[in-house]
C-alpha cells in the first residue's frame, strides 16, 4: 500500500462523491467489479473494505485507491492487493486525481479468468474499471470552511448583525445564544473567515475579540 499528500490551491468548494452502483468491465475471462464509495478517513475506507471483501470473498483481488481532505491537504493511498506492483492501485488513484473528487475510495475487485493479461493490460484494465465507477457514482459539493466565536456586549449587537448581514454570502453557518450576553458559533468559508473576523473587530472597535473554534482539528 502506498500513500502520501498531494496540495494544490486550496479553493473553498471542492468536489466529493456519495456511494456510487457496482459497475463491471470484462476482458479476456477475467472480470472487473468497480465501485466508488465516499468516505473520510482511513477508518472509513477499512470498513468499506471489509464489505467489500465479505461481499466478494471468492474474487482474486480487491485493489483500491483514495482521496481523503480537502484540497491542499489530500491524504492519497493506493493498493495493489497483489497485483503486480502499479498495476492496480496506481491506475485506479490516477483515475480518482482526474476526476478530482475528494473524500472518495475506489474499489475495483477482480475475478481471474484464466487468461494473464500483462501488466499493460492489468493497468489499462484497472483504469477503465475505475473510470466507470467514478462516472457512475453522483458528485456532492463540499465546502471548505473555518469556525469563528465570538462573544459581544448587547450593545454592538447591531453592529455584529451588520456585518454577518453584509458577509452572508460568506457564511455557511451561525448559531446564537443569549446568556449572558451575545455569543456566536459562525463557520465562513475558510479563504474569508480573517477577513470577517477583522470586520467585526473594525465594527465593534475592537470590543469583541473573535477566536477560532476550539473544535477545529482541520489544519
Amino acid at each position: 500500500m502506498t500513500g502520501g499528500v498531494s496540495g494544490r490551491s486550496d479553493p473553498d468548494r471542492y468536489a466529493g462523491v456519495e456511494d456510487g452502483p457496482e459497475v463491471e468491465h470484462r476482458i479476456l475471462g477475467s472480470r472487473f467489479l468497480g465501485r466508488t464509495f465516499r468516505v473520510a478517513s482511513d477508518d472509513d475506507t477499512a470498513e468499506r473494505l471489509h464489505e467489500v471483501t465479505r461481499v466478494h470473498h471468492a474474487a482474486t483481488h480487491h485493489c483500491w485507491a483514495s482521496r481523503t481532505g480537502p484540497p491542499g491537504t489530500v491524504v492519497e493511498r493506493s493498493d495493489d492487493a497483489g497485483e503486480p506492483t502499479g498495476t492496480a492501485g496506481r491506475p485506479i488513484l490516477d483515475r480518482l486525481r482526474r476526476a478530482d473528487v475528494h473524500d472518495a475510495l475506489v474499489v475495483v475487485t477482480r475475478w481471474f479468468g484464466g487468461t494473464k493479461l500483462g501488466t499493460g493490460g492489468l493497468a489499462r484494465a484497472y483504469a477503465e474499471a475505475a473510470a466507470r465507477a467514478l462516472e457512475a457514482a453522483p458528485r456532492r459539493p463540499l465546502v471548505r470552511t473555518a469556525g469563528l466565536e465570538l462573544v459581544c456586549a448587547f450593545d454592538d449587537l447591531g453592529s455584529v448583525e451588520a456585518v454577518l448581514a453584509r458577509a452572508g454570502a460568506e457564511i455557511v453557518e451561525i448559531a446564537r445564544t443569549w446568556d449572558p450576553a451575545p455569543g456566536f458559533r459562525i463557520r465562513a468559508l475558510r479563504s474569508r473567515a480573517r477577513a470577517l473576523a477583522a470586520a467585526l473587530v473594525e465594527a465593534t472597535a475592537g470590543r469583541v475579540r473573535v477566536e477560532p473554534d476550539p473544535r477545529e482539528t482541520e489544519p
